[in-house]
């Protein structure tokens, strides 16, 4: 990855869950570590930026707060597997990896609610009993969608507001 992916990632994290100041800190004490990394990864190959980003361009995809929070959990659990699987154990891989885990805490759990996205793509839709249970299951999925709709939200907030005059 490129350098500018990497801080791109990093702002994205740290501005979203820490606010826009104190985490400039925790970039400037992380760009030495990274710069590091980088050279560990040789990441200023050419073949880096063969297919694009693999991280960044995902996130332009997720515009709601909570939306970026589910992504991001999930990227920086990626990161985490892949600095355990890596044979680099060096002083800046810890220092990274104990900053990724100290904001990863502070996300929701973004692997289950992607295993749940994948369980729901493996569904088999011509399926008999999976039509029934679907079926079974309409009404309540499609009062869900009501309750969370911004619409239905618009109208209980406008009623809530008449009643209490």
């Amino acid at each position: 990855m490129t350098c500018q992916i990497y801080r791109l990632f990093l702002l994205s994290v740290t501005t979203t869950y820490f606010g826009h100041f104190g985490n400039s800190l925790i970039l400037a004490q992380l760009q030495d570590d990274i710069d590091k990394l980088k050279a560990d990864f040789n990441s200023s190959h050419s073949d880096v930026a063969d297919g694009g980003p693999i991280f960044t361009d995902k996130l332009k995809n997720w515009t709601e707060r909570n939306e970026k929070r589910i992504i991001l959990s999930y990227i920086v659990s990626l990161y985490l597997k892949m600095f355990e699987n890596t044979k680099n154990s060096s002083a800046h891989v810890k220092h990274i990896s104990e900053e990724l885990s100290t904001l990863n805490k502070s996300l929701p759990d973004g692997f289950q609610k992607a295993k749940d996205l994948m369980d729901l793509e493996k569904l088999q839709m011509n399926d008999f009993k999976i039509q029934r249970k679907a079926v079974n299951e309409l009404l309540s999925v499609l009062q869900k969608l009501v309750e969370t709709s911004p619409s239905h939200k618009r109208k209980r907030s406008q009623s809530q507001r008449r009643c209490k005059c």
